[in-house]
């Protein structure tokens, strides 16, 4: 959290906001979001500079100033950006300063949020190839391209999906209902899985990050919108988060494991549990 569906929920409602914006101020308040560059080398190269494009690439935001100068946000776990929000609002680790007298907040309670300057478009291109995967809400995203990364991967299929260097932007909350709408279990390894499942998958995963952006993103803790509302995806989980409860498909309980490291809901009758390897018996 926020995954892609948040992070492009805050880029669309601030573009209209802050492109063709001039950049006043920025003032780094924690110095240790900026690291190892020091806060005032970024304001340095980013005050006084037009704010031409907000994108995003996987759960990057991506801040295009005049003169291929780039400024990349992660908002990691607890991350926020909201415009001109109300005085003495809490944890605010950066600010910007707009030519039009409106501000922007980088608000993180446990400062895990990063932001990185990049020169130039080659160095974005670099930064980017190096760390993240294909876009899953673009065209590339095609059921053949997740079966060939599925393959001779001995790890479970819940790590593959959150390893951003196979598929950008899928979190936690996204991998559970997207294995859940594929019937896959999040233990089943990667390799193994036929391409009738990995099909399933593929738009099990494109169902889900397109319900989480029509909703608004999800708002479990600390995620909210530019203007401080929350997103509703939350209202809409089917096994997230809900251990104990029914399963919307077949009645029986969800369940709650670790996988890949992650808190993980599934229904263990939709999803089947895949079998431990026996033991071989010693020869001698």
């Amino acid at each position: 959290m926020p995954e892609l569906p948040e992070v492009e929920t805050i880029r669309s409602r601030l573009a209209p906001l802050v492109e063709g914006r001039t950049l006043r101020a920025l003032e780094v308040l924690d110095a240790k979001w900026c690291e190892p560059l020091a806060p005032e080398a970024l304001a340095d190269a980013l005050q006084g500079r037009q704010l031409q494009r907000l994108g995003r690439r996987g759960k990057y935001l991506i801040w295009e100033a005049t003169d291929e100068v780039y400024l990349l946000m992660h908002l990691r776990m607890t991350g926020s950006v909201l415009y001109d929000p109300p005085p003495q609002t809490l944890y605010t680790r950066v600010r910007f300063t707009l030519d039009d007298g409106h501000e922007l907040h980088f608000c993180d309670p446990r400062r895990f949020g990063t932001g990185e300057l990049v020169l130039g478009q080659p160095a974005l291109d670099e930064f980017l190839d190096a760390r993240l995967g294909v876009e899953p809400l673009g065209e590339d995203f095609t059921a053949e391209h997740l079966y060939t990364v599925t393959r001779n991967r001995r790890a479970p299929i819940k790590a593959l999906l959150l390893d951003q260097r196979r598929v950008a932007g899928v979190g936690n909350i996204y991998a559970n209902e997207a294995l859940f709408r594929a019937g896959i279990h999040p233990l089943r390894t990667a390799g193994a899985l036929k391409r009738g499942q990995v099909a399933a998958l593929r738009d099990a995963l494109v169902a889900s990050l397109s319900a989480g952006l029509n909703a608004g993103g999800a708002s479990i803790d600390d995620f909210r919108h530019p203007d401080g509302v929350k997103g509703a995806f939350q209202n809409e989980f089917l096994v997230h988060d809900r251990a104990g409860e029914a399963c919307p498909v077949c009645g029986r309980l969800v369940v709650k494991f670790v996988a890949a490291g992650r808190g993980t809901y599934a229904c263990e009758r939709c999803q089947v549990r895949p079998r431990r390897p026996r033991a071989r018996r010693s020869s001698g």
